[in-house]
């Protein structure tokens, strides 16, 4: 059946199979000394409809009058890196498996319908550790499979119950340094470059807060970066660039981010300009304290203003993940970095477009003093675009017609032409990005609940684990006790609407020994199946037959018409012959 790769065949393989055994005929195959799993056959041999029909049979509810059978526990038992395999290898079957981990009832009670998450394999391993089924499941990269109802549910719930706070907490420091070095940078040196100095205690304050970054904050801050680079380096977890090998963190935003801030603290610290203005003295000699204001400063100032402008805004960009506790405004943030790349377009166009009217201006005999050289022409046409241009400017080119003409095209093509063009790019990417963007919002939520169960403490992971009772088993209705390892909701009865029971009810002999009475529901598809592959094999013959007929049809009256004509030119030949003989007789 998997050779065949016919999920029909793998069904009517496993009709016979004890119900007590049937999970282990499709997970576990004795060939020899060897165990071979079929589901894995499938997978890697690429088996895809085996492999579905295998995982649709697994994760199927089954009951007689005694008990449940369900075979997610086999499943993880057998492959614990299941989602892994499927997430890199049959990633089509991400969505059937997910599905087979979801019960929900058909029935309504007071508008409410009861689903059942049998989500304990994908929050806890066997040796009681966080899972890593969430880790793939978020390196994927899917935003569709990780707005599955059960995904977003998980998710949800460690977000809410654990890694909210802890990302909090270490959020708050870093939110703390931002606004002191707000403080230092940006509120209380207001003044502190003039000649008039602000009060002593002002100076004072600056330096004792840039003190506190300095002293504080970098330090912390550096360890952090260190800490990382080695636990990656020690896992191995590289990558290369220009043949350096670089920690696998740095491929994300936040810790370039960190790094850049941190060069630019040291930056800072070697070029404050009030650690190198003291013990300095004044043009009257009198000591000048905690204060810019002196040769050496004055040097140094400029550059070091810079610098603490790029640090503001790196603050400020490392901040940018608290948003990730609103899915709307994470989703906003994140589809205005997708569309960056349409504005990079936009850019290039403009620029060529400035080139080529620069360049043309510059070729014109008679023109304007704005416009003798490339790059002053470039200048003039770019403040025409942002409407720095004044008035005046516009007047004085009515003295050059070429010119006049050049800029009014210049300004239809740029104002009104790619400006529109520009608008209309932006809002078709905002429109195709939305769909996933709900999506990524929820893959960096996801990522942040990862990165966060790293230095959970062990006691407020057993209390979690307590909380959710998976030993407990699930009620799939009132006196109807299921099995354990799901967490049990009530979900409106319209959010996702059920007609089917998902659960196949048998009776009978009650014997683990005994197979499942066959069902007759897959039984009649899959009659139907056969009958609709029949019946499309006889017209695929039909067809060839009709087309070959046709084919021998058309060969014939070719060959008739073309026998005739022969004949014609055999005649004339004739005939061409007795004539020659007739003229050498005469």
């Amino acid at each position: 059946a998997i050779n065949a790769n016919s999920g029909k065949m793998l069904r009517k393989a496993v009709v016979g199979a004890p119900r007590g055994q049937r999970a282990l005929w499709m997970l576990n195959v004795q060939v020899g000394t060897k165990a071979i799993s079929p589901l894995m056959c499938a997978i890697e041999t690429g088996a895809l409809d085996a492999g579905k029909a295998i995982i649709v049979d697994l994760l199927t509810i089954r009951a007689d009058r005694d008990r449940y059978y369900y075979g997610a526990d086999a499943l993880f038992q057998r492959h614990p890196d299941i989602v892994k395999r499927l997430c890199r290898e049959a990633p089509g079957l991400v969505p059937t498996f997910l599905n087979g981990l979801v019960w929900r009832s058909r029935l309504m009670e007071n508008g409410k319908r009861r689903v059942v998450y049998f989500a304990k394999h994908l929050i806890v391993n066997e040796s009681g550790d966080f899972a890593q089924a969430m880790e793939w499941i978020v390196q994927n990269r899917d935003p569709k499979v990780v707005c599955h109802p059960l995904v977003a549910y998980v998710i949800d719930l460690i977000w809410n119950r654990l890694a909210a706070l802890t990302f909090l907490q270490r959020k708050a420091w870093l939110l703390f340094t931002a606004i002191i070095y707000m403080m230092s940078q940006a509120v209380l040196n207001r003044g502190l470059h003039e000649e008039v100095q602000p009060d002593l205690g002002i100076r004072f304050s600056i330096l004792c807060l840039r003190m506190f970054m300095y002293m504080i904050s970098l330090p912390s801050l550096i360890m952090f970066n260190i800490k990382r680079s080695r636990a990656d380096l020690k896992a191995g977890q590289v990558f290369h660039i220009c043949g350096v090998r670089l920690p696998a963190h740095f491929r994300e935003f936040n810790s370039i981010a960190s790094v850049a801030l941190c060069m630019i603290l040291i930056a800072m610290l070697a070029l404050c300009p009030i650690l190198h203005c003291l013990g300095s003295t004044a043009s009257n000699g009198q000591e000048l304290l905690f204060t810019e204001r002196c040769e050496k400063g004055d040097r140094l100032l400029p550059v070091y203003s810079v610098l603490s402008m790029c640090g503001m805004f790196l603050y400020w960009a490392l901040l940018a993940d608290l948003t990730v506790f609103s899915h709307r405004v994470c989703a906003f943030l994140l589809i205005f970095g997708h569309v960056l790349s349409e504005l990079a377009l936009f850019l290039l166009c403009y620029i060529c477009v400035l080139f080529v009217f620069a360049t043309s201006a510059t070729a014109l005999k008679e023109r304007d003093e704005d416009f003798n050289t490339i790059h002053m022409a470039a200048r003039a046409f770019a403040q025409m675009f942002l409407g720095m241009a004044s008035s005046e400017q516009y007047l004085h080119l009515l003295e050059f017609p070429e010119l006049f003409v050049l800029v009014v095209l210049y300004l239809f093509v740029t104002g009104v032409y790619i400006i529109n063009l520009l608008v209309a790019q932006l809002s078709c990417a905002y429109r195709a990005k939305f769909q996933d963007m709900v999506g990524f919002a929820r893959l960096k939520r996801g990522s942040v609940c990862v990165s966060m169960m790293g230095s959970m403490s062990p006691r407020r992971w057993a209390r979690f684990l307590e909380s959710l009772r998976f030993e407990e088993p699930c009620e799939f209705g009132e006196g109807d006790i299921g099995m354990p390892g799901g967490i049990q909701l009530m979900e409106p009865a319209n959010a996702n609407i059920t007609t089917t029971e998902l659960i196949r009810r048998f009776g009978g002999s009650t014997s683990s020994s005994a197979p499942w009475p066959e069902d007759q529901a897959a039984a009649a598809a899959d009659d139907m199946d056969e009958r609709q592959d029949r019946l499309e094999r006889i017209l695929k013959a039909i067809l060839r037959k009709v087309a070959d007929g046709s084919a021998k049809r058309r060969g014939a009256s070719a060959g008739g018409s073309s026998f005739p004509s022969s004949a014609h030119t055999h005649n004339t030949s004739s005939s061409n012959d007795s004539s020659e003989h007739s003229g050498h007789d005469d």
